[in-house]
């Protein structure tokens, strides 16, 4: 990293930590039991919550040498990433997917677990993102504040990240992205900062299916959006679908 590319990160990285410490006092202990009771009311076997609002402990490995091509953008932390033991994000099968995809492509050049910054839309955890619809519904205005919140500062943060870096912006899940959809907020707050830029030059934001039930690469080996284009580079047939599902979805 340059030095102002540093300064940037390792301040958004400090803030970021003191952010989830913040908001899981502020959440205590009526976050941990609301999320236990929406694990089990959409039937998911009871486990230990143990990090309601989760940090990406795997930014810490970044130092001044690291390089970042990429930023990916899930959802939320589901049960394995909320795990003490763990505490980062993508670790559970989505995350193997993930990774096992960009090992398949090499030529794409991110190592998905060095170069790679992974963030989520909130880190508010859920045993699955739809029990978020759960806490909306169960958790007051507390809980409203919590998620709407969180959700426009990630978003801000990531374009930052992505403009500092000069980098692509990957948004792996866009489903909830849609009006009146879970992350409403985020999507909403994307725009206002990429929506506005005009020319024919548009930012490196992409939309993609999760890497969850292996939809991402079902999308890209299916999606009509790249028929006729199998024999085009991989990373342009990425760059197609990305900008396709991102109109779709954000108008932009």
């Amino acid at each position: 990293m340059t030095d102002s590319q540093w300064k940037v990160f390792s301040g958004f990285r400090n803030e970021f930590r003191k952010k989830c410490s913040d908001w899981e006092k502020f959440s205590s202990p009526w976050l941990r039991e609301l999320q236990t009771e929406a694990a089990s009311a959409g039937g998911t076997p009871p486990y230990p919550v143990e990090t309601p609002v989760v940090y990406n402990t795997a930014l810490d490995e970044f130092t001044k040498d690291s390089g970042v091509s990429l930023v990916i953008v899930s959802d939320n932390p589901g049960k394995d990433e909320q795990l003490a033991v763990n505490r980062m994000y993508l670790v559970g099968q989505a995350g193997k997917l993930g990774a096992g995809f960009f090992a398949k492509h090499p030529e794409l050049g991110p190592d998905y677990r060095k170069n790679v910054i992974i963030l989520n839309k909130t880190p508010v955890h859920s045993a699955r993102t739809k029990q978020l619809e759960f806490l909306l519904k169960h958790g007051g205005d507390k809980f409203a504040v919590l998620f709407e919140e969180s959700q426009k500062w990630m978003a801000e943060k990531a374009a930052a990240l992505q403009k500092v870096f000069a980098c692509p912006l990957w948004i792996v899940g866009y489903g909830e992205l849609r009006p009146r959809g879970l992350f409403s907020g985020y999507a909403e707050t994307l725009t206002g900062i990429y929506g506005a830029d005009s020319g024919d030059t548009k930012p490196p934001v992409y939309l993609f299916q999760h890497f969850s039930m292996n939809r991402f690469s079902i999308d890209l080996r299916d999606s009509s959006y790249l028929k006729g284009k199998e024999s085009v580079p991989i990373a342009d047939r990425l760059k197609i679908l990305g900008e396709a599902h991102r109109r779709e979805v954000l108008g932009w």
